[in-house]
């Protein structure tokens, strides 16, 4: 679906806008990139905060779901203050809306907004991927990407979908790492990726990741510059088609989602014919037990 210059300068700007604020407001977490590993958080907060990212990629926050404080103080085992500095950092990067008198929700996206972060992820990704085979072909290891392929194609052949998650973490960290671009990594935290991956779960997306990756590495690792590029734009755009069939097959009488505006839930298919619906619940749910995650950033 190619969307007009007015809507990709609109989504850059905004991306651009919102990874300044962030980097301004939380630095430390400016420098992450957003599939990154942290095994061991930082602080209470970080903990909170990396576990709704992780949590959203494990469908255990979803979008539209109601955060409240001292349910999400019990399951990480922090202060009521913890969560408030989490929620507030996820709010600055978009994952969370705060409400005045009505507390947290994770964040929804509309039909609009979604093919926007598509639109920014495509650029970036390509990016991304184009920076490490520089650094490969002039002279860097090859042997970290190598290893977090390898872990890859062992979580897809076990059909673990958490084991997959992380993998994926590890090669987006691997391909950061590799490329050693400062702007890629101040940018890349603010692209909303985990909402889209939990707003929109098509069957095969699995099959579709791996293909990609798969694909975009080993352009990488041949030092190929442009195949890189290519191939990391490509696999943007066929999540944005296993997210449009997707949505097009669904009926669009889906109720909105709570906390969501009556303008951003509306499910009018004015956004290049794609109606959005939610697959999780339709009603919030408040925040469930869970164990404390190990790893930062899941999408």
């Amino acid at each position: 679906m190619i969307l007009s210059d007015n809507i990709e300068n609109k989504s850059l700007r905004s991306v651009l806008t919102l990874a300044l604020f962030s980097s301004l407001v939380h630095p430390m977490s400016a420098t992450l990139p957003p599939e990154s590993v942290t095994d061991t958080p930082e602080s209470a907060a970080d903990a909170v905060f990396h576990g709704i990212v992780q949590g959203l990629a494990q469908q255990r926050f979803v979008p539209g779901q109601r955060l409240v404080e001292v349910d999400l103080a019990a399951q990480f085992g922090v202060s009521r203050a913890s969560v408030r500095e989490a929620l507030q950092r996820l709010a600055a990067q978009g994952l969370v809306e705060l409400f005045r008198n009505k507390g947290a929700a994770i964040r929804t996206l509309s039909a609009q907004e979604t093919l926007e972060v598509l639109d920014v992820a495509e650029r970036m990704t390509g990016l991304l991927a184009r920076s490490a085979a520089r650094a490969i072909a002039a002279g860097a290891q090859r042997a970290p990407i190598q290893a977090a392929l390898a872990q890859l194609h062992e979580a897809d052949r076990g059909q673990d979908t958490d084991a997959f998650a992380s993998a994926r973490r590890g090669m987006y960290r691997a391909l950061l790492d590799t490329g050693r671009s400062r702007e890629l990594r101040r940018l890349l935290p603010s692209i909303h990726m985990p909402i889209v991956y939990a707003q929109h779960r098509p069957a095969a997306l699995q099959q579709v990741r791996m293909r990609d990756y798969k694909a975009m590495c080993q352009a990488v690792l041949a030092g190929d510059e442009n195949g890189a590029d290519a191939a990391g734009m490509a696999h943007v755009r066929h999540v944005r088609e296993s997210i449009v069939s997707l949505q097009h097959a669904a009926p669009t009488d889906v109720p909105p989602w709570p906390f969501q505006s009556t303008q951003d839930a509306s499910l009018r298919s004015d956004s290049g014919g794609l109606p959005l619906r939610h697959s999780g619940p339709a009603t919030p749910r408040r925040a469930v037990k869970a164990r404390a995650p190990n790893n930062s950033r899941g999408s």
